[in-house]
Order: structure tokens, then C-alpha cells, then sequence
């Protein structure tokens, strides 16, 4: 573990994989098989997708059995952090030495073809591979800021400090961005001019998008308190 969290939201170049210093590794498990000309390889793809989503979907065999949990998550540089609680038998597990993957997926929308079999979804997917390690007591409270102004941004200047009792209670651990897959798929409907469909079927594509609706008080703040500043400005951010 470093001993200072990166929490740069540019991409950090890469020097060791390929021709170019964005590329990704392409390896045993990252390599994609099934329509591969939709497989990315720039590291900037890779955070771009990370930094726009705000769950994960973990992945970890337990006990013998696959077991997965989505997750709130924050990157870091080249790095993720999770965060849970001390408590939790998965976090622990997690915090073992055992491996993981990592899945975060946009769908930004369903593809009407002109038959069942040809319609489809258009998304941008990554799927993280590595081993976690548990973060520092002295860094911990750095990454669970990174975490924070992913989900939250700006939140973090607006309440409290975290006390040392919530810092001990609360597990960060760090996934290396080192072994990552990346598969985009940003087409319309798959057609060809002899394709035999028939055309008076209509054909193409429904976009689709996370959005925020207005902010909504908690029922014991006071009257007239103000709106965050900071929801205010994510709600205002993907209005729709």
C-alpha cells in the first residue's frame, strides 16, 4: 500500500503494457472472445467508465461458492478503494489475500433490430482483476475521502470529520487498476441492405441514463435549513 492515497481524476499514464503508455494489458482473463473488435485497451476508457459509475458489483468465492455484492466504491489514481465494515465477514475475507473481480456497467441503451435475435443493449463494461489489500490506519481516512468525492462530491467540506471510532470500525481496501477488460458496444441495430427483414418493422435505439431528481430534506432537519450545496450541484449535474 502506498503510503499516500492518488486522488488525481486524470489518467495516469502507463508505461509497461504495449505500444502506446495508455494501453492495457491483454491477458488470459482479459482478453474477449466473443465479439473482440468491441474489447478497449486505453487506460483513459478504463477511468472514464470507473469515474462515471457509482456502484460495483464485487465478486468472491466464498466457502467454496461464487458470491456477489454490489458496492459504493471510489477511484484512486490507479487504484480502487471499497470501504465496509470491520464486521463484515465478506470485508475480511476480502482483506485476506483472496482475489476478486470487480464489474462496473453502464446501459446506455436497448437496441431494437428488426428480429429478437439481432437486438441488443449498448453499454460500456469493465471488469477489474486482483488481489486487495487492506489500507493503512494513516491513510485510511485519505481513502475513505476518495470514496467520498466519488459518490458525494463536494460532500466531504460540508459535515464532520470522521471520529477515530468510526475510522476503526469502518475496513478500506485498495484493488490495483494492473489487469483490467473493457468491452464497449455503441451501435444502432445490426442491418444490411440484403439482410431480407422487413423494413416497415421500425428498427434503432431507445437511449438510456441515470438521472437526479431534486433533493429531498430529511425529516428532522429544521425549517429553513438550506439544501446542500454539494446535492444541489450533483442533482443539477444529471438533472434529467
Amino acid at each position: 500500500m502506498p503510503s499516500k492515497i492518488d486522488t488525481q481524476t486524470q489518467p495516469a499514464p502507463s508505461t509497461s503494457h504495449g505500444a502506446g503508455v495508455t494501453d492495457l494489458p491483454v491477458t488470459d482473463r482479459t482478453r474477449i472472445t466473443r465479439m473482440p473488435e468491441r474489447q478497449r485497451t486505453d487506460r483513459a476508457e478504463l477511468y472514464a467508465i470507473l469515474d462515471e459509475a457509482l456502484v460495483a458489483h464485487v465478486a468472491i468465492v466464498r466457502d467454496g461458492l461464487p458470491l456477489v455484492l454490489p458496492m459504493g466504491f471510489g477511484r484512486g489514481g490507479d487504484a480502487l478503494y471499497l470501504h465496509g465494515s470491520t464486521g463484515s465477514g465478506i470485508f475480511r475475507a476480502m482483506a485476506s489475500g483472496t482475489p476478486i473481480s470487480v464489474t462496473v456497467t453502464h446501459l446506455d441503451g436497448l437496441v431494437y433490430a428488426r428480429s429478437l435475435f439481432d437486438s441488443s443493449m449498448n453499454y460500456r463494461s469493465a471488469v477489474v482483476f486482483g488481489t486487495p489489500t487492506v489500507v493503512a490506519a494513516a491513510d485510511k481516512a485519505e481513502a475513505m475521502r476518495v470514496v467520498s468525492d466519488h459518490l458525494m462530491p463536494g460532500r466531504w467540506d460540508e459535515v464532520r470529520p470522521m471520529t477515530k471510532r468510526e475510522l476503526a470500525a469502518t475496513l478500506v481496501l485498495r484493488l490495483p487498476l494492473d489487469e483490467a477488460s473493457v468491452k464497449v458496444r455503441v451501435h444502432g441495430a445490426s442491418e444490411a441492405a440484403d439482410d431480407g427483414e422487413d423494413r416497415s418493422v421500425w428498427a434503432g435505439v431507445v437511449p438510456l441514463r441515470v438521472a437526479a431528481l431534486p433533493p429531498e430534506t430529511s425529516a428532522l432537519s429544521p425549517a429553513g435549513t438550506h439544501v446542500s450545496a454539494a446535492a444541489l450541484a450533483y442533482a443539477a449535474r444529471i438533472a434529467p
